[in-house]
């Protein structure tokens, strides 16, 4: 039965506990004894999920006059996560149902951690590689969290979606405001970028008791992936318009960011801002996405609909959007403000609707799988191609318009998205 916010978390918890085995019942018991662990977990899981790729953008001039690389090589370096992000995406349930999520999580911080070491290797090739593994790793991490968050708190779903994408944000921003200072404290941006497989080493210790404890108590396959019905397959997303739209919405939301990411500040350069202003609206505009990352979710637990709140991130998009347009510099501030809390909240939006429109913790894993999946392949395709036609046509109107189409496309989405429906109910409603 599916639960609704006014049904107390103990009864839901209960009731969970029944359908489950016994063993696997126990291991959750055992978790939520120690919630302060759990949480310590999700938050630092969080803060790793978009650190290591947000320290990169600062420093890529540098990473490519190291490696002689040319402007479409060094492009691969933000390019490759992105793509791998979206590959991974696809084996994380069937990781998560043969290990267990505790496990295939603390092993993505691994290699995590792994990964952003590799980066610095000598050889152009760990370069790649290490960008491939960390893509990987943070796929890995992104999918398996909503199925983590369903099946643990069950109650409080859309307030623990706006705790760890409020801290994955976090760690972006931090990330990319320190790439410099630690380049310069450090002796390189080598010492910049290994400097955050420290947090992800961090993140596995905390991460090693919780996989101890659910192992005591389940075998490898009673994960946050697994349906508590045994042998239920669950229902066939692809078949699922509302799959669908929720799919789509990850993806153009992804798209808007990381053509924002890519070129916001070339944006403001080209219209004669200078780079270190260039720079600090830009990190205002990341700085403000925890707002709408933190507050959106909220909100959306509390509503039996949240189509309103997808036509509302949307807007403020196309609004900051429509800025750059019109008057690049003039309100530069204004229109970062407008796309750091819009693409905050459209990314907190898209995260919650992984949870409420899942029917339960296998459901919520998968669709996070097929969201992101698609999502991070349409996103890594977004800054390439809107790159290209800049360069076609001589200016940004165009690539600003089609961003303009994009956000409408996302606004349609929403309310599709947004819907008071579960994945396998609409064919009933």
């Amino acid at each position: 039965m599916p639960s609704t916010p006014e049904r107390g978390t103990a009864v839901i918890d209960a009731e969970e506990d029944l359908v489950a085995t016994p063993p696997v019942a126990a291991a959750r018991r055992r978790l939520r004894a120690h919630p302060a662990l759990l949480l310590a977990g999700i938050v630092l899981a969080a803060l790793n999920m978009r650190a290591a790729l947000a320290g990169v953008s600062p420093l890529l001039g540098e990473i490519a006059r190291h490696f002689r690389l040319n402007a479409t090589a060094g492009s691969l370096v933000t390019t490759i996560p992105l793509v791998f992000m979206g590959l991974g995406s696809l084996v994380a349930p069937k990781l998560a149902r043969r290990w267990g999520t505790e496990a295939v999580l603390c092993g993505a911080l691994v290699a995590l951690c792994g990964g952003i070491v590799l980066r610095i290797a000598p050889p152009v090739v760990a370069l790649f590689a290490g960008c491939a593994v960390v893509g990987s790793a943070i796929a890995l991490l992104n999918v398996l969290m909503p199925g983590l968050i369903k099946r643990d708190f069950p109650g409080q779903a859309a307030g623990m979606t706006a705790l760890y994408s409020t801290a994955m944000i976090l760690g972006a921003t931090t990330s990319a405001a320190t790439a410099v200072p630690l380049e310069h404290a450090l002796g390189g941006w080598q010492g910049s970028l290994v400097s955050w497989s420290l947090l992800a080493a961090v993140a596995v210790v905390v991460w090693i008791p919780q996989v101890l404890i659910a192992r005591r108590g389940s075998r490898p396959g009673s994960a946050a992936a697994t349906p508590v019905h045994p042998g239920a397959a669950g229902p066939r997303l692809s078949r699922s318009p509302l799959a669908w739209q929720v799919t789509l919405f990850m993806g153009s939301q992804s798209l808007i960011a990381y053509v924002s990411i890519a070129w916001m500040p070339t944006i403001f350069t080209d219209h004669g801002m200078g780079k270190g202003e260039a720079g600090l609206v830009f990190a205002f505009s990341t700085l403000l996405q925890m707002a709408g990352s933190f507050v959106v979710p909220v909100l959306a637990g509390r509503m039996r609909r949240q189509r309103l709140l997808g036509v509302a991130v949307s807007a403020l998009m196309a609004c900051g959007v429509t800025g750059l347009l019109l008057a690049p510099v003039a309100g530069a501030w204004l229109w970062a403000a407008l796309l750091g809390v819009g693409q905050g909240g459209a990314l907190g939006l898209a995260l919650t609707m992984m949870v409420l429109r899942s029917g339960d913790a296998h459901t919520a894993a998968r669709l996070s799988g097929m969201a992101q999946s698609g999502g991070y392949l349409l996103a890594a395709a977004g800054p390439l191609v809107l790159g290209a036609v800049h360069q076609a046509t001589g200016g940004w109107t165009v690539p600003l318009v089609l961003l303009l189409a994009v956000c409408a496309g996302l606004a349609l989405l929403g309310t599709g998205a947004g819907r008071d429906r579960r994945i396998g109910e609409e064919s009933r409603k």
